[in-house]
């Protein structure tokens, strides 16, 4: 351990040529700050989903159109991140991360520009694009530049960036779609890309690079199975999971996703050009099971937020900042403890803080399900907001910290791509899943709602006779994330205690 420690600092030391600080942390800073923007970016869209609807597609019920403007950008960022994370390998993380910053903050203005939902999509699939690029560099640093026995604190700060941006993301939005109209929660991207631009570029220290060769066809594959799964689920409802062009039907589109995806893990494990997914890496169990607990993650956290908004905004009448306003005890807990919970990582088994993590994550999720009607006095639902801020402390940063923890330096590229891909896919299909919930517990609960004039949207609470089942119907489809979660307490008992396991191989290396 002790040469280790060393050696990690010393390779960011001796690539800056002497101009760059010998700590780490400076270059993480710099680097938080994108991976802060594309979080808030996320929670910005969630909050101003209604009032986008209200403009930009008023005239239908049917809420799948517009969680295409969140599904769109999560298909655009799972499909490229297993590349991404070795292009970083190949030409640098620091180049990589500013090259998906620049495209990132660019799409946002696109996003504030557009005048219809189709070009809006558009412009959020290009930031997808940014964002794929620019996530799993964020990962490789830490893993490349903190020793194994300092990375929990460093995951620490990684975790409390998602609990702040829980925090700044809803605030912003609801305070920008109030204040100035929902084109503003991409126009003040801008100012902030700039300035995380420019503290990249002189605090990111240049690391040295390992050649790779890409596996296109690996790459056509994954990106092909993803796009007809998340399709298929998106749209499902839309078609009444029957034909959608000619003979073609919902369930055949998913299947042929289904097989793509059995073929590309085929072709991963046969290819002889380096595989764009080292299957490798998955005998480390920690790994393996990290990757499905942060997937679990990735689905709840995207799912939970879109009926939990449309219910507090369109059944009880609150305000996107008065929304908003309901999130403040979980990013501030979730902000506050992370940095402990990462500190305390370093000495404990992981298990320790994912178990009751998950536990109290999926526990305030039923909370909310429970609460979701309309007697309920708004100030509880701060209750269980802060109970998943607790949670959310032992979540996002062991989790990272338990699947990086072994990684050698020339797979921290690949590693973290594939890290940060199981998130994504967990969070569109989430995105899909719940938009298909939300539609069948709308048609359950209000029958032929999708039928008829006018439409769910704006800032307007809807009318007593609607509200109530509108509400119902939400609460019932919060139960879907909330499963899942608890589904993600069993994953993560299935870890060991990773602190043998990391000294053991870092001693060997």
């Amino acid at each position: 351990m002790t040469d280790t420690s060393s050696a990690a600092p010393t390779a960011a030391s001796t690539t800056s040529h002497g101009h760059q600080p010998r700590s780490p942390w400076p270059a993480l800073w710099a680097l938080v700050i994108g991976f802060f923007m594309i979080l808030v970016d996320t929670t910005i869209v969630s909050v101003a989903n209604p009032a986008i609807k209200a403009a930009l597609d008023p005239n239908t019920n049917n809420l799948d159109n517009v969680v295409w403007v969140t599904s769109a950008y999560l298909l655009a960022y799972a499909v490229p991140l297993l590349i991404t994370g070795r292009l970083g390998d190949r030409f640098g993380p620091k180049n990589v991360y500013l090259v998906g910053l620049a495209i990132f903050t660019l799409a946002s203005l696109g996003c504030g520009l557009s005048t219809t939902l189709t070009t809006l999509i558009a412009f959020r699939a290009v930031q997808g694009l940014g964002a794929a690029l620019l996530t799993p560099q964020t990962m490789a640093v830490i893993t490349r530049t903190f020793p194994p026995n300092q990375r929990g604190a460093a995951m620490g700060l990684w975790g409390a960036t998602s609990g702040v941006a829980m925090l700044v993301g809803p605030l912003a939005g609801g305070l920008l779609v109030d204040g100035l109209g929902w084109e503003w929660i991409f126009f003040i991207n801008l100012p902030v890309g700039v300035v995380g631009f420019v503290l990249a570029m002189i605090l990111v220290p240049k690391l040295p690079t390992h050649p790779h060769r890409f596996d296109i066809v690996g790459v056509f594959l994954s990106a092909a199975a993803m796009f007809f799964i998340v399709f298929g689920l998106q749209e499902g409802e839309k078609y009444d999971w029957g034909k959608i062009w000619g003979p073609i039907t919902v369930w055949e589109l998913i299947a042929v996703g289904v097989v793509l995806l059995g073929v590309f893990i085929w072709q991963q494990a046969k290819t002889r050009s380096e595989a764009l997914v080292p299957l490798g890496l998955f005998r480390d169990r920690n790994f393996s099971v990290s990757n499905l607990g942060i997937a679990v993650v990735g689905f709840t956290v995207t799912s939970m937020t879109l009926p939990l908004m449309f219910f507090i905004q369109l059944a009880r009448g609150l305000t996107p900042t008065q929304s908003a306003l309901l999130m403040i005890p979980m990013a501030v807990l979730a902000g506050a403890l992370s940095p402990f919970a990462g500190r305390l990582l370093d000495r404990i088994d992981s298990r320790l803080l994912l178990v009751p993590g998950v536990a109290l994550f999926a526990g305030a999720l039923f909370w909310y399900a429970a609460l979701m009607n309309m007697d309920t006095p708004i100030w509880m639902f701060l209750l269980p907001s802060a109970v998943m801020g607790i949670g959310s402390a032992g979540v996002w940063g062991p989790l990272a910290t338990t699947a990086t923890r072994s990684l050698e330096p020339r797979q921290a590229g690949a590693g973290s791509g594939i890290y940060n891909t199981t998130r994504t896919i967990g969070s569109v299909l989430g995105s899909a899943a719940i938009a298909a919930f939300m539609q069948g517990r709308l048609e359950a609960n209000l029958p032929g709602a999708a039928d008829q004039a006018g439409g769910f949207g704006g800032s307007d609470q809807l009318p007593a006779v609607i509200a109530g089942p509108f509400g119902q119907a939400m609460a019932q489809a919060m139960l879907l994330p909330a499963i899942i979660m608890a589904v993600g307490v069993v994953v993560v008992l299935f870890m060991k205690d990773p602190r043998a396991t990391t000294a053991a191989e870092w001693q060997h290396h």
